[in-house]
């Protein structure tokens, strides 16, 4: 079934709750701590987190809010900025590969190989024809990391153009945000309309691993349902503690 954005909500449903959603993300992020320390110790599986979205739409505070749960030593975060000389030396997956999880790890994706399919696409760096067949080529990759035993986890972090401009001016009026603060955000915000028609595109042609579409509106509701997300695949991994070595 296709994806329309604008049919996606950005704020809870009417009868969620805060003061109980509060508590059951707590639930959630006792057995995401929990479920980790087994993954890292099996070493035989791997977890990829990807978060997506527009500026200011939470991937920082998502993980720091929900995701930094997890035992540091068994994750790490990578953020994808401008690539650099090198790296657009090469073909575009290949900066992504090297930071994808070995066995044991999970790894979190701020901003993905979707970039390249997507800011990319709205300023007409590349044509129509090399975003098809960026697709496949994203659609290939994540096939060939499932076969090697990680899990992927696509997040798209829906915010709305009301919220997302409440957010940035926060960062102008705020001292304790002014380090967030880039004009260039306001600049891409023009884009708006063109980003949600990419964005819509990656969700329905690179969805062979399901994206979980996550109202972010309302922080709390965002945390919950991340919180969810996370806890709810792991223990589809079927995680368990390995056997005690014959010494």
């Amino acid at each position: 079934m296709s994806i329309n954005i604008k049919e996606l909500s950005t704020i809870p449903p009417e009868d969620w709750k805060e003061k109980d959603g509060k508590k059951q993300t707590l639930k959630y992020l006792k057995k995401i701590e929990s479920l980790q320390n087994i993954l890292m110790a099996s070493k035989n599986k791997s977890l990829l987190i990807i978060l997506q979205g527009m500026d200011a739409a939470g991937k920082d505070s998502t993980i720091r809010k929900v995701l930094a749960v997890m035992n540091p030593i068994g994750m790490d975060v990578y953020a994808f900025k401008k690539p650099t000389e090198l790296e657009m030396s090469h073909d575009f997956l290949w900066r992504v590969h090297q930071v994808v999880p070995s066995r044991g790890m999970v790894q979190i994706f701020n901003r993905s190989q979707y970039e390249d399919v997507l800011i990319q696409r709205v300023h007409q760096w590349i044509d129509e024809e090399t975003v098809e067949k960026r697709f496949k080529h994203i659609n290939d990759f994540e096939q060939l990391l499932t076969d090697s035993d990680t899990t992927i986890i696509k997040l798209f972090l829906n915010i709305s153009p009301e919220a997302q401009l409440i957010k940035l001016e926060e960062r102008t009026s705020n001292p304790e945000k002014y380090w967030k603060h880039n004009q260039n955000d306001f600049e891409e915000r023009k884009h708006w309309d063109s980003y949600m028609k990419c964005y819509e595109d990656v969700l329905n042609q690179c969805n062979q691993i399901p994206w979980h579409v996550i109202p972010c509106d309302n922080k709390k509701y965002k945390e919950y349902l991340v919180a969810k997300t996370v806890c709810e695949v792991l223990e589809k991994m079927e995680l368990r503690f390995p056997p005690l070595k014959n010494s």
